[in-house]
């Protein structure tokens, strides 16, 4: 099973990544561990390139949690059996962060690369309510949606999460 998990910043991408990872029996790539090395430096883009080439090339089973459409976009998307669209409100996608926030605080959480330590400033709070919302990105959205309507699920808030999930609870 290949798993692509795309949506907005707070949604619960790698959260959901790394509980469909347990049910499938399949690898996680977390793009933020892709991304960022330690002290949120980025990383070169061909050092990104070639971490996700190598786990694409290398896992018959995956899923794969964030947007970045530089690193294999469409590859993933045409790979991926199941491409699962995580938007969630901004003030549910907000007060996500902040939970996050409460449990990690003054550390990196698991799903991040190493020092990379948990933060809710005013940059990522107004990513997350304004700036991570553009036109463009609900297009891109959509667009997948249109794209490939067989294998995308789309999933708005908690509720549907839980429904969705349920489905694996026997498994």
């Amino acid at each position: 099973m290949k798993i692509a998990i795309m949506g907005y910043s707070g949604s619960g991408k790698s959260t959901l990544a790394g509980k469909l990872s347990k049910i499938y029996g399949a690898d996680v790539l977390h793009f933020d561990t892709v991304h960022f090395l330690p002290e949120w430096e980025v990383r070169s883009r061909e050092e990104k390139e070639r971490i996700t080439e190598e786990f694409m090339n290398t896992h018959d089973s995956w899923v794969m949690d964030g947007n970045y459409s530089k690193l294999f976009y469409e590859r993933r998307l045409n790979e991926a059996d199941v491409i699962i669209l995580l938007l969630f409100n901004r003030f549910s996608c907000l007060y996500r962060a902040a939970k996050r926030y409460r449990k990690y605080r003054n550390t990196s959480r698991p799903d991040m690369a190493a020092g990379c330590n948990e933060k809710l400033d005013w940059e990522f709070i107004r990513w997350i309510l304004h700036d991570g919302r553009t036109k463009e990105s609900r297009a891109r959205y959509r667009s997948v949606a249109e794209q490939y309507p067989q294998k995308v699920v789309i999933i708005r808030n908690q509720k549907e999460l839980d429904a969705y999930l349920k489905q694996f609870a026997s498994k």
